[in-house]
């Protein structure tokens, strides 16, 4: 696993001193955590308090106590958000207590540790209005294949809420048809797998889209390809995240679009604009793979129109 390659473990240096340490530790990344996403923050929280303990002559993970751990958190608390502290004492948690079943350390100095509290009711994902997501999308030229690729992909994201890895996972055989009518089956977090009808006007945009790149027989390549340089061709490499990033900042530039949004704007802005129309919040939590309705309601932003019209009240 590359992630503990020699050059790494330098920033490792508390959970690598001892050879038990470090195959455990290898384990804990390269099976345990299962998930891309959570094993880079995992990974960087553990660069952090291994850096920490450096810094105040700790080499080994017999001498952590939990006032170390606590100390950390302190400190962590002056540099960033309370979720970001609570994400890497939780990481600080799972990987003590894997250190524990494997016998390398007595007891987890991390277990008594309380992390700030944090209530999250609205989310912080910049949304788009109805309106602007139509002009974004109708922005975007047809002319070429990298405009049918993104707004096929912004479409997908806007009218499935897909979240973007699940977007850029798709294969080209996971947009098929059942019942006369366009599915999308997506790979979410977790493992779930989640089949849900196209909307007709995404139907349309990923029917285009595979019809004129010629790919529709590439039933495993992937769908949303890269491009080789400036001349517009897809090659067979997936995008990855931030090449979705860098294009719909592109586009919503291009589109007159001051908002600063990314990726995950188009799952809120998706849940928010079903919502108003009528829909079902346990409906929206369904099509969105949530386990929880409250995650759910986390993306539901139509307060923010009803608080923008209150201010207008405001006659001076």
């Amino acid at each position: 696993m590359n992630q503990l390659a020699p050059a790494a473990t330098s920033l490792l240096s508390i959970f690598v001193a001892r050879p038990e340490a470090r195959s455990r530790m290898r384990d804990f990344f390269s099976s345990h955590i299962r998930n891309a996403n959570t094993r880079r923050a995992y990974m960087e929280a553990v660069r952090q308090f291994s850096a920490f303990c450096t810094e105040h002559n700790i080499f080994d993970l017999a001498q952590v106590k939990p006032v170390h751990v606590a100390a950390f958190v302190e400190g962590q608390m002056k540099l960033h958000s309370k979720p970001t502290v609570k994400q890497r004492l939780a990481a600080l948690r799972m990987l003590f207590d894997w250190m524990v079943v494997g016998q390398v350390i007595p007891t987890n100095p991390a277990h008594a540790v309380r992390g700030p509290k944090h209530t999250q009711r609205r989310g912080k994902t910049p949304v788009l209005q109805a309106d602007e997501a139509r002009t974004l999308l109708d922005s975007i030229g047809t002319g070429s294949l990298p405009g049918l690729r993104d707004r096929a992909l912004i479409g997908l994201m806007v009218y499935t809420f897909a979240r973007v890895g699940a977007a850029i996972g798709m294969k080209v055989e996971d947009f098929y048809v059942q019942g006369r009518r366009g599915w999308v089956r997506l790979h979410e977090k977790g493992g779930k797998e989640h089949e849900m009808p196209t909307h007709h006007n995404l139907d349309h945009y990923l029917d285009e889209y595979i019809r004129v790149a010629g790919i529709g027989d590439d039933r495993k390549g992937p769908l949303f390809r890269t491009t080789r340089g400036r001349s517009g061709e897809l090659t067979g490499n997936a995008m990855l995240q931030p090449d979705v990033w860098r294009m719909i900042r592109k586009r919503a530039l291009a589109a007159g679009i001051k908002t600063e949004i990314g990726c995950h704007t188009f799952r809120a802005t998706g849940i928010t604009a079903y919502l108003k129309n009528g829909g079902r919040l346990e409906v929206a939590q369904q099509m969105a793979a949530h386990e929880s309705s409250r995650t759910t309601g986390l993306y539901d932003r139509r307060s923010d129109e009803v608080s923008l019209n209150e201010v207008e009240r405001i006659g001076i």
